[in-house]
């Protein structure tokens, strides 16, 4: 299971819904990939949904249904999360320049799934964490600029005016007013692409591999959507 920011913990708590909720998509039956990156995703999504089913399967478990009548016995929730997302210490660890630490399990059925898709796991893991962070480690770097500085001093007195109880976090709107008033949110837009720009030159490596597993597996996500409804069809007739 993966331990990272409070981002892909959302996403993490969300996994497994994803997955039965990807059951219910429709991908292409032809054994050919989808040009947009939206059909793209979702043919992963379905690939990596049936993948696990299989494995879970094989071990004479289920995925739950959308609308479960109730929930899960503890024992039998926490078989199924081991199932997922694996046991023990996460043998995959990568720190990213934001200072935040991401690690994951290579055993479970999710691991299983994108081994299968992508070929290496332990590859795929440090291209994905790298480029899914992409955006928050431009966003580190534009804090080091004097004017991103200067106007977040700014926002901050507007947000929280000297003499006041400092709120925890100001309201949207508060925050929203201090951006525009504070130049913050002009400073952002401008820097924000540059540093973005920089970081994607930096981590081009990663962007690489990440591009070349991605295309590996959704030529494979593609054989098995194929495979799949030809395996359908049999049935049928």
């Amino acid at each position: 299971m993966l331990s990272v920011t409070r981002r892909t913990r959302r996403s993490l708590a969300t996994a497994a819904a994803a997955l039965v909720l990807a059951g219910c998509a429709t991908v292409p039956a032809r054994s050919t990939v989808p040009s947009s990156p939206q059909a793209q995703d979702e043919l992963l999504r379905t690939a990596e949904r049936t993948l696990v089913v299989r494995c879970l399967a094989a071990r004479d478990l289920t995925l739950p249904d959308t609308a479960p009548a109730g929930p899960p016995a503890p024992a039998e929730d926490r078989r199924l999360q081991a199932a997922l997302f694996g046991t023990g210490p996460r043998e995959l660890s990568l720190t990213l320049a934001t200072g935040h630490t991401v690690t994951a399990h290579t055993d479970g059925c999710v691991a299983a799934a994108r081994q299968n898709l992508y070929g290496d796991q332990t590859r795929w893991f440090r291209a994905q964490v790298t480029v899914d962070n992409l955006r928050a480690e431009a966003q580190a770097r534009m804090k080091d600029d004097p004017a991103h500085r200067a106007a977040l001093d700014r926002w901050t007195r507007c947000a929280a005016p000297p003499g006041r109880p400092r709120p925890e976090r100001p309201g949207p709107a508060v925050a929203a007013r201090c951006e525009r008033e504070s130049g913050l949110a002009d400073v952002r837009a401008r820097l924000e692409p540059v540093e973005l720009a920089e970081v994607r030159a930096l981590r081009g490596d990663q962007l690489t591999t990440y591009r070349q597993l991605r295309t590996r597996a959704l030529r494979r996500a593609a054989e098995l959507s194929a495979g799949t409804t030809e395996q359908k069809g049999n049935d049928a007739s």
